[in-house]
């Protein structure tokens, strides 16, 4: 300190006034921050920790000048150019929460002694010297200077209300001031990077989660304002935010229907409608006379194709709906009566017709409906699109228990469906199993009781055929299936079952009408296919197999097994009727002559003909490799021309090189292949006898 420094000049600042300044008149270039007016916690006590010299002494000289003239106060004081770093406290304590991380290690000293005798523990805010002082509304300005600093008071912009504490040892920077008084302090609640009862600056981090943002549910305790929040979402369509914060207010505000109405809006919106008509009836519950509950709950009825019950809350308490609301009704009404008529007579696509009318005007969300449609589908054998339909059928998980569907309980119809086309497609076991649900559901009605005796009777005959089947007992396993057939008709699975016992039993006929049974049913019922193609060739009816046989290439392209049969059939139909075409069998024809040629060509069907030369070699090679893709494709007559003896064909087909390969098609050339790979050219003649 210099010798020279003056002393006060002002007898009314006394000594705990200027040690309050002591630390802002040092050289200190690590000024703090303003945002470390965020103190102590006020349910800690903070801890002094004075710096130590090299000779392990605390030391402190006060020097202070004042003048009223100017109003500022200025004061310095010298620190030992040396000093060591802290020792951390022997206990290894940390900070409590809000505590300053540590000083520097050019942080001014403190001292015990600086602490005023009217301090009590606990009710400190700062490790700095001196009491809290308190201001009369002026802002301070700071500025520094080689080792001495000033404080002015002014009372620009940044004024602080009078009487504020100010933390001693931290003085606020010229113009941050109104940044700090902008904001409210808050205790902290344990998260993020804050200690439980930590003061944090409101509005700032530390965990701090704004309305409708998906936060904790802790951030607002207003139901009404978390209930115009979820509006504001649903109307931006976020939907899901919309529920969390709907489910938040009634939390709150259990008893409040429209909070329950608004929830079932954003239920409706992410097609959870069961949830929806719940909480509709639940606002209703809550306010008989609430229109808008009533509106949304006849909406949903009507979606659920339910007419009766959207009727009851459309008109409610004598209330005239709107004209379009009641028009939908009314002719949603007249489809489904429309389709229960056609059902009970039998007709399958008028019944299918009003379903899809129905569903059109805006029952789109009815399960029942969808069943019908799968229903009339398996009824005109048309199994996968009523397995497709009864598979993707909306999950409702709530129809009232009094609600009826073609005389049965709503719930039990769809089971009722579903069993039956489980059966047809061969699921005997969940076949029976869904009968049994539908059954305890609605175990009065004769439709549902009649359905479960067949199921359980056919799957039982299929089990102990395909017992006997097992044990080589052809015989006795056709008359299983038999027995099942009496109590499903229409089973294509029986049916294709039996057949197989029948060609086990050499009774090759009985085998292809049982097979022509199951495809009528079910038209692409491969099995059956395959059953027929193989007792159409033991009958010696080659074309009927081919033509089968044809059809499962294209449904099972990959089946090494149908290609086998398809080649096999072919090449035994070819013996069987000689020459075709003038083309023998196994034998590539060899052409000499343009007019034989031309006559070749243009016949129907797909043609190959080689352009060879005796001189030349690879066309020798190649020629044993011709007939045998003669025999192995069958369907594609293969023809030769030596172009050395035959020169009015080559010129007119303009052959250069041999060998050429060129393919036609009913006359017209569509492929022309020139000295190519073996297979490469069987890869192109493959490809052509598809």
């Amino acid at each position: 300190m210099s010798p020279n420094s003056k002393l006060p000049s002002q007898e009314s600042i006394n000594d705990s006034f200027a040690n309050r300044f002591r630390d802002c008149t040092c050289n200190n270039t690590k000024k703090l921050d303003f945002k470390e007016l965020d103190l102590g916690s006020p349910v800690s006590t903070l801890t002094i920790r004075p710096s130590i010299n090299n000779a392990g002494t605390t030391t402190t000289t006060p020097s202070t000048s004042s003048s009223s003239s100017s109003g500022s106060v200025s004061s310095t004081k010298t620190i030992a150019s040396s000093t060591k770093l802290r020792k951390k406290p022997e206990n290894g304590s940390r900070n409590h929460s809000g505590e300053l991380s540590g000083l520097s290690e050019t942080s001014p000293a403190k001292h015990n002694t600086f602490r005023s005798s009217n301090s009590h523990p606990g009710h400190r805010r700062s490790v700095s010297a001196g009491v809290p002082l308190i201001y009369s509304g002026s802002s301070f300005g700071f500025t520094a200077s080689n080792g001495a600093s000033s404080v002015s008071t002014s009372s620009g912009s940044n004024l602080l209300p009078s009487g504020n504490i100010c933390p001693s040892g931290k003085i606020l920077k010229t113009g941050l001031t109104c940044r700090v008084a902008n904001k409210t302090d808050t205790l902290g609640t344990g998260t993020a990077n804050y200690g439980h009862g930590s003061i944090m600056r409101g509005g700032s981090g530390g965990g701090a989660t704004k309305l409708g943002s998906g936060g904790g549910s802790g951030a607002c305790s207003d139901p009404e304002e978390l209930k115009k929040a979820g509006n504001e979402m649903y109307r931006r369509g976020n939907f899901v935010e919309a529920l969390g914060l709907y489910d938040k207010a009634i939390l709150l505000a259990p008893e409040n229907a429209p909070y329950r109405s608004n929830r079932a809006a954003a239920l409706t919106a992410i097609g959870r409608l069961g949830e929806a008509v719940r909480d509709c009836k639940e606002a209703v519950r809550l306010d008989p006379g609430y229109a808008r509950a009533h509106q949304r709950l006849a909406s949903l009825y009507l979606r659920l194709g339910q007419v009766e019950n959207a009727r009851q809350h459309l008109c409610f308490h004598g209330q005239q709906p709107a004209p379009t609301e009641l028009q939908k009704l009314q002719s949603l009404e007249k489809h489904i009566k429309r389709c229960v008529d056609a059902r009970k007579i039998g007709d399958w696509k008028g019944a299918l017709r009003e379903t899809d009318a129905a569903l059109t005007i805006g029952a789109d969300s009815s399960p029942q409906l969808i069943a019908c449609k799968a229903e009339a589908f398996l009824k005109l054998h048309q199994l996968e699109d009523a397995d497709s339909i009864i598979s993707n059928i909306p999950k409702f998980e709530y129809c009232p228990p009094q609600t009826k569907f073609f005389g049965m309980a709503a719930e039990a119809y769809v089971l009722y469906v579903q069993a039956q086309i489980e059966m047809a497609l061969g699921r005997f076991d969940n076949a029976v199993s869904v009968a049994e649900k539908a059954g305890l559901i609605d175990y009065g009605n004769a439709e549902i009781a009649m359905v479960l005796t067949n199921v359980k009777m056919a799957a039982r005959a299929r089990n102990r055929g395909n017992d006997l089947f097992s044990s080589g007992k052809y015989s006795e396993a056709s008359s299983a299936y038999g027995e099942g057939l009496k109590y499903d008709a229409s089973n294509p699975v029986l049916y294709c079952n039996r057949a197989v016992c029948w060609s086990k039993l050499g009774m090759w006929e009985e085998s292809v009408e049982d097979c022509n049974q199951a495809l009528r049913i079910q038209p692409n019922y491969t099995k059956a296919l395959f059953r027929r193609a193989a007792s159409n060739g033991k009958l010696g009816r080659w074309a009927e197999a081919v033509k089968d046989y044809e059809v499962l290439r294209k449904e099972l392209p990959g089946d090494n097994e149908v290609l086998e049969s398809l080649r096999r059939a072919q090449i035994t139909l070819k013996k069987s009727v000689g020459e075709v075409n003038n083309t023998k069998f196994g034998e590539v024809e060899d052409i000499s002559s343009l007019a034989k040629f031309k006559a070749a060509i243009s016949s129907p069907g797909v043609k190959m003909v080689h352009f060879k030369a005796a001189s030349d070699e690879q066309s020798e090679d190649i020629s044993p490799f011709i007939n045998m893709l003669c025999v192995r494709y069958p369907s594609i007559h293969f023809f030769k021309v030596d172009v050395e003896e035959s020169l009015a064909v080559a010129k007119a087909e303009s052959i250069r090189t041999v060998p050429t390969f060129k393919i036609y098609k009913n006359g017209d050339k569509v492929k022309e292949i020139i000295r190519p790979s073996y297979q490469f050219l069987e890869d192109w003649v493959r490809s052509y006898s598809l």
